[in-house]
């Protein structure tokens, strides 16, 4: 039996905050005990961690991650292995990627395919998400069978029309499907038909750079896309989570539905909460490197993300991670700015910049670890094994320094990309040990984990609906 005890740290989840020593056994958390107290002074371990001055909270969970994808040619620049390298380095220890189904492939080849990129090579645990990118009667059949052994959301697309798509019939059934086999169904809520429209003309105009990509796809066509999916999962049945939400005309509307009561959930990620527009417009070509989607939006939108994370219209920030080289891959998109690969990297960002936004006021400690580890295990089905520290969780467990300042940095990070969506912004707080399953992957700033430690974690149905 292998121990370890964790001392004199401010332990915090989404419910408690307390002084408390905390021992791991055997890869789990085996007790909490106040510090100083003889329950804890009873602890033995053959490690000890002194945490002392620190938090001790619980890994992240990334909800939303894209390693080794597929997109316009070419690649995420981040393997399995750096990628869940990385976001151990960032305090995240659990992500749930999204495996691909191509159109007139089964989900099953798809679902393969991932589990072959990432087993024996990921840090960290992590978990598959499905893309229906084709929906027929077999594959509203697979969608029973993958809900069986694990893989219990299914993600579709509004947009990118001949890609990912799916039309509103399409949606309805997978919709039905859903409501019947317990699966949550993810929206990339944009209009792809209408924005295609506007993506002609603006090029035909001569609108070609980076900052057109943000006036193309239109926080009214988000908008709209998120008020025909909470519409289609309201006839359907079905609870719906919106992911990456950016404009607050969608933060409205999931407003609305969960004011009417619907199993409607909605996620954002640190590039909405910290970048704009601002940033698409750099000079040159350098708002290439803030092309995702949906897009950034102007500051004025981060207000209305910050609030709805606050009063809980959102719930889960992800990452959306899908990170492309500035060089040789955005340039891809030079001349034209809807041939630049849609991603950002930010896998290793997301718990430091929402520790800022507890330094900057927007949200609480206690706020902080539930939108960035509590709700994101319960939304996908690995409550309480992962997402808190309580007896008989796993113990991924991470030491962090609220104290520490760093600049943040493309020198200093470990995604495998060539810029920082950050780059010299200077932060306050910073992980230093982490703990995956009880076993040390950082060690006080060193790396010492190993590829194929990271174990596939099959998933229960969402948590918010039992």
């Amino acid at each position: 039996m292998s121990r370890t005890v964790i001392r004199g740290g401010l332990v915090i989840t989404a419910a408690d905050e307390i002084h408390a020593d905390v021992l791991i056994e055997d890869g789990r958390i085996a007790a909490l005990a106040a510090s100083g107290t003889p329950a804890a002074g009873a602890f033995t371990a053959e490690r000890t961690i002194d945490a002392t001055g620190k938090y001790v909270i619980p890994g992240g969970v990334d909800g939303h991650t894209h390693m080794e994808m597929p997109f316009g040619g070419t690649y995420a620049a981040d393997t399995f292995e750096t990628g869940t390298r990385a976001a151990a380095w960032g305090g995240t220890t659990t992500i749930v990627d999204f495996a691909i189904q191509t159109v007139g492939g089964a989900l099953r080849e798809g679902l393969d395919a991932w589990h072959a990129k990432a087993e024996g090579n990921c840090a960290i645990d992590y978990g598959f998400h499905m893309i229906v990118s084709d929906v027929n009667q077999e594959t509203l059949k697979e969608m029973d069978l993958l809900v069986e052994e694990g893989v219990t959301s299914f993600k579709q697309f509004m947009a990118y029309p001949g890609v990912f798509y799916s039309d509103d019939g399409q949606i309805l059934r997978a919709m039905q499907r859903a409501a019947d086999n317990g699966g949550l169904i993810m929206m990339h809520a944009e209009n792809g038909i209408a924005i295609d429209v506007l993506v002609e003309q603006a090029l035909a105009r001569g609108e070609t750079d980076p900052r057109y990509h943000g006036e193309v796809r239109k926080a009214l066509l988000e908008a709209e896309a998120t008020h025909r999916a909470i519409r289609l999962a309201q006839v359907a049945g079905a609870p719906l989570y919106v992911v990456h939400v950016s404009a607050q005309e969608a933060v409205a509307e999931l407003a609305r539905a969960r004011d009417q009561g619907l199993h409607v959930f909605g996620e954002t990620c640190p590039q909405y909460l910290f970048l704009s527009t601002d940033n698409l417009a750099e000079p040159g070509f350098e708002g290439a490197k803030y092309v995702c989607s949906t897009p950034l939006r102007p500051k004025e939108h981060q207000a209305a993300l910050w609030r709805g994370l606050r009063t809980n219209d959102l719930q889960v920030v992800a990452t959306d991670h899908c990170p492309f080289c500035f060089t040789g891959q955005k340039e891809l998109g030079r001349g034209d700015f809807s041939k630049i690969p849609n991603g950002m990297p930010g896998v290793e960002n997301r718990m430091d910049l929402l520790h800022q936004a507890v330094v900057d006021g927007h949200i609480s400690r206690r706020r902080w670890i539930e939108i960035a580890c509590a709700t994101p295990a319960r939304m996908f089905g690995m409550y309480p094994k992962k997402g808190t520290i309580a007896p008989g969780a796993d113990a991924d467990v991470v030491v962090y320094d609220p104290h520490a300042e760093q600049v943040m940095s493309a020198e200093t990070h470990h995604m495998n990309v060539d810029y920082s969506a950050y780059e010299g912004r200077r932060i306050t707080g910073r992980v230093e040990t982490v703990l995956s399953r009880g076993v040390p992957v950082i060690t006080e700033r060193e790396y010492t984990g190993h590829a194929g430690h990271g174990v596939y974690t099959p998933r229960s149905t969402c948590q918010y609906l039992d």
